[in-house]
Formats: C-alpha cells, sequence, structure tokens
C-alpha cells in the first residue's frame, strides 16, 4: 500500500451543498433563506440557544441550588480490598508507595481518602490524607495503624473592602 492508494470510507465524505445556482436547483434565488428578515442578510448568524430576541429559555427559569466547585476539596478514593492485593504483610503505605502502585493517580498533589470497601487481613501502617471510619476500625482490627495527614487548605481569595 502506497500514499496514493489511501481513499476515505465509502460515505465518509459529503459533497458540499451548492447554494444559489439558479432557480432550478431548488436551491437557488433565495437560497434557502427565506425572504428579508435577520437571517437572509450575508454574514447573519446567531448563537444556537437564540430565540429571536424573546427572553431565554434558561434566563426564564429560576436560579436553585448550591455548587462549592471552587471550594471543593477533592480525594482520590482507595479501597481496603486494593491494599490488600498491592502490598504485602508489615508494609509501610504512604502516597508515594500508593501513586508507585498506580492507586492515586493524577496531577501534582493528589490526596487520599481510603475506603472500607473489602477485606483486609494484613498487618500495614497506613498514611493517607483521610479514613472513612470503616477503613480505620478494620486497619486497626488487622493490627495496622492510621496516620492521617493535614490537609492543606485553599489559599482565600483577596477580598476588597466593603464600602461603607
Amino acid at each position: 500500500m502506497r500514499l496514493h492508494d489511501l481513499k476515505p470510507n465509502p460515505g465518509a465524505k459529503h459533497r458540499r451543498k451548492r447554494l444559489g445556482r439558479g432557480h432550478g436547483s431548488s436551491r437557488g434565488k433565495t437560497s434557502t433563506r427565506g425572504h428579508k428578515g435577520q437571517g437572509s442578510r450575508a454574514g447573519s448568524s446567531t448563537r444556537a440557544t437564540f430565540e429571536g430576541g424573546q427572553m431565554p429559555y434558561i434566563r426564564r427559569l429560576p436560579k436553585r441550588g448550591f455548587n462549592n466547585a471552587r471550594f471543593r476539596t477533592e480525594y482520590v478514593p482507595v479501597n481496603l480490598s486494593d491494599l490488600e492485593k498491592h502490598f504485602e504483610d508489615g508494609a509501610t503505605v504512604d502516597v508515594c508507595t500508593l501513586k508507585t502502585a498506580g492507586l492515586a493517580n493524577g496531577g501534582g498533589k493528589v490526596l487520599v481518602k481510603i475506603l472500607g470497601n473489602g477485606k483486609l487481613t494484613k498487618k500495614l501502617t497506613v498514611t493517607a490524607h483521610k479514613f472513612s471510619g470503616a477503613a480505620q476500625k478494620a486497619i486497626e482490627a488487622a493490627g495496622g495503624t492510621c496516620q492521617a495527614l493535614n490537609v492543606p487548605k485553599p489559599a482565600p481569595e483577596a477580598e476588597a473592602p466593603m464600602a461603607e
């Protein structure tokens, strides 16, 4: 096979509609734009949600609810079953070892929370940012220890002084 043999799959390419090529083409004269009005002019386009100047649907509905996405602290969940599978008895488990085992993937700073899903029979020394109650009980019941790390607080945004 050579480069000149390459072709797109049948049906993958569509011919462009040739607008405004005589009234016999059924797309001539006004070229599917109708008569006069906003959309008939050259260069005219409106966004997908435009409703002809009527108050848009999204603005007619009241605002509801709460969203803390900017201030939320997200943790990477690691289950007890994962610890059982990837670590030997008596091992020390921390964020670095979890990353190297492929259990806590993510960019730069990863916050890890150990969850109580699964059984743990090995004695492990686990250091993570947070533990669920069930996970902590299970680790200590197996003879291991839990050590929680400090979670870094997000930097407060600079607020302008209020004018009185």
